[in-house]
């Protein structure tokens, strides 16, 4: 039930639809012919931004970019390896923030610090462990050579004897910056490698 006077509109509804039969009859004429494709871009863009390279150079990129070290650090240098790893320095802008538990999630081993001949075996089966392809990193001079240990009966002098190293990185120990250094000469090292992958014809 209504109450009051009923509704006056301030329009007529003649106004009304002359408004709209105006409105479609502009319209109308401006869509004679049609509108471009949308997805014209799409193809302008691939001659726009095409880049060509080699296979070896992605898989090289790519795995210099995720680097994954192993946990095997068996003396003092690995105190810089864990400052460098820290805010400060922050590896994770590398992809390498993740120190791998285990060996078969890894393919980078920093050998940090003094190695015995006791526990020489050890870190070997960790390295043949890893998958390939693997990369070492030997920090410290008791890494590349026994340091001031050498000349001990029971210190292996230098991590090349028991598997291959890739980067040396001397100091006693080296200094987080240092150790950047190296991982940054690994990275190119790998870049440059080639590698055995060979892709079927289509």
């Amino acid at each position: 039930m209504e109450v009051g006077e009923p509704r006056k509109y301030i329009y007529s509804d003649v106004e009304l639809d002359q408004h709209e039969g105006q409105e479609i009859a502009e319209l109308m004429a401006s869509s004679q012919q049609p509108l471009p494709d949308p997805d014209r871009w799409l193809d302008e863009d691939i001659h726009r931004n095409i880049m060509l390279t080699t296979v070896d150079a992605v898989i090289g990129w790519a795995r210099s970019s995720s680097l994954w070290p192993a946990i095997c650090f068996p003396a003092c240098c690995a105190f810089e390896l864990i400052a460098a790893n820290a805010s400060r320095f922050d590896l994770s802008r590398f992809g390498m923030e993740i120190l791998r538990a285990s060996p078969r999630q890894a393919d980078l081993m920093i050998t940090a610090g003094t190695l015995t001949w006791k526990m020489a075996p050890q870190v070997r089966r960790i390295y043949h462990q890893m998958a390939e392809p693997k990369w070492v990193i030997a920090m410290g001079a008791c890494g590349i050579s026994g340091g001031i240990f050498r000349s001990s009966y029971n210190v292996v002098p230098g991590y090349n004897r028991i598997m291959p190293v890739d980067v040396y990185v001397p100091g006693c120990p080296p200094r987080p910056e240092a150790l950047i250094y190296g991982i940054r000469m690994l990275h190119r090292k790998i870049a440059q490698a080639h590698t055995d992958i060979k892709l079927q014809p289509m």
